[in-house]
């Protein structure tokens, strides 16, 4: 809004100049009056597309505006005096004393554009001011599609253990819309999926999400999705939020903090250590000789040493091992056949059904 009253004053003043100088040209007789109106217009008309055309404007203080018309009368003057004396000597004085109006108005309007669509970006020192980029409050959460589609997002946010902005790139959301519009409908309905996960985040209250348009000149010429998030979350000083692996790998090789879900929920899950008891139903069989597979609530897969000739069977293993990775969790133990279960019910809450739960993406199946 500060910047269209901005262009509307510009258009109003250099109109009103316009017609001054129109008058000034008519009464000394110095040329058609309505040619240096209509080039004074098109000129003011030509500045501001020029403007429209760099859409990036954020207005976030008014001492932009005040610096930049501080800067455009400076330089305004500057040039001023070093074209002065050619001035006097070839222009009428009345019309020099238009052209230096004119001159400051659009040096001032320049200025003051340049510090609002820029002060972000660059540091601009004043004695006893600065201009300067810097992260203010929480580090922002850059999610990238694969969280976005993966949906536990949403569920972490609502639990109020989130406080910083979540930043989904325009890439991103090109993306989703680009999965979304897929011909293969398994594709299609994870990209669906991931835009209702956004549409949802959106609506939870306490929960700032925002969709990113900075134009960062580090992106220009980058087309991997993964590596416009790592210069994005560089350029936000904020944190990519993902599932995948690689992108993992990458932000941290460049510096950047990254938050794994599959970390998150695997930190979360209920400790078990070597030489617990517990009850599972194996369900098939493992990739070695002997073992069987089967799942706990949480879709943690547990391997059975010698347990092949027990799918169906709820056993009780003894844990020999743990093994925790980012794509989940595995758990290894030795085998001990359960009795039947008296009564029909299950002799403990962690045993299953026939069929595994889902787990979450990336997460491994098989051993």
């Amino acid at each position: 809004m500060l910047l269209v009253l901005i262009r509307l004053t510009f258009i109003l003043v250099v109109a009103g100049l316009g017609v001054r100088l129109a008058r000034v040209v008519g009464e000394n007789e110095l040329g058609k009056p309505y040619v240096f109106f209509i080039g004074l217009m098109l000129a003011a008309i030509a500045c501001v597309m020029g403007d429209l055309l760099t859409p990036r404007k954020k207005i976030q203080t008014i001492s932009a505006v005040y610096f930049g018309v501080i800067v455009g009368i400076f330089l305004s003057n500057l040039i001023n005096d070093a074209v002065q004396p050619a001035l006097q000597l070839y222009v009428h004085p009345m019309i020099h004393s238009a052209i230096a109006s004119v001159l400051m108005l659009f040096i001032s309007y320049i200025c003051i554009s340049t510090l609002l669509q820029t002060k972000d970006d660059f540091r601009f020192v004043i004695p006893y001011v600065e201009f300067s980029k810097e992260v203010k409050g929480a580090r922002p959460l850059v999610l990238d599609t694969s969280v976005v589609i993966d949906g536990r997002i949403a569920d972490v946010a609502e639990t109020k253990v989130i406080d910083q902005p979540m930043v989904v790139p325009r890439f991103v959301l090109q993306e989703l819309q680009g999965i979304a519009d897929s011909s293969d409908k398994l594709r299609r309905n994870r990209g669906r999926r991931g835009l209702d996960i956004l549409n949802r985040l959106q609506k939870s209250p306490g929960v700032e999400v925002r969709i990113d348009d900075a134009e960062i000149p580090e992106l220009a010429g980058v087309r991997e999705v993964d590596q416009r998030l790592v210069i994005l979350a560089k350029h936000l000083g904020g944190k990519v939020v993902t599932n995948d692996y690689n992108l993992n790998k990458i932000a941290r090789l460049q510096g950047v903090d990254v938050i794994n879900l599959n970390d998150l929920a695997n930190a979360m899950k209920p400790i078990v250590l070597p030489g617990e008891n517990l009850n599972v139903k194996l369900i098939k069989r493992g990739e070695e000789a002997g073992q069987g597979v089967g799942y706990l609530d949480d879709g943690t897969m547990v391997v059975a040493e010698q347990g092949v000739h027990h799918i169906g069977e709820i056993v009780r293993l003894t844990v020999t091992s743990v093994l925790q990775t980012s794509a989940g969790r595995m758990i290894f133990g030795r085998m001990e056949l359960l009795p039947p279960p008296k009564g029909g019910s299950l002799p403990n809450q962690q045993a299953h059904h026939d069929n595994p739960p889902p787990a979450a993406p990336g997460r491994h199946r098989e051993v």
